[in-house]
């Protein structure tokens, strides 16, 4: 590999999916204030909603996942015009 290419803060990195708590490891250059310990080695945590392993087109499986409350947004938002 090239030095001087990447930036300074290119590290290792452990990614959190919160929908099953799959946590995998890659090199990143994310900003985080949070670390995860893996196996003896503490890592920088970079939370994600969605992953490979829980993405509907990856599984084959179809859910709702609606942590930010979207659809309750949308109801409440455009009930007035409801006849």
């Amino acid at each position: 590999m090239k030095s001087g290419i990447h930036p300074d803060n290119y590290r290792l990195v452990a990614f959190k999916d919160m929908s099953n708590d799959d946590v995998f490891i890659t090199k990143s250059t994310a900003n985080t204030k949070e670390t995860l310990d893996v196996d003896g080695v503490e890592y920088p945590l970079v939370k994600l909603e969605i992953s490979r392993t829980s993405h509907p087109y990856y599984t084959g499986k179809s859910k709702l996942v609606d942590t930010a409350g979207r659809i309750d947004k949308f109801k409440n938002k455009y009930a007035k015009f409801k006849k």
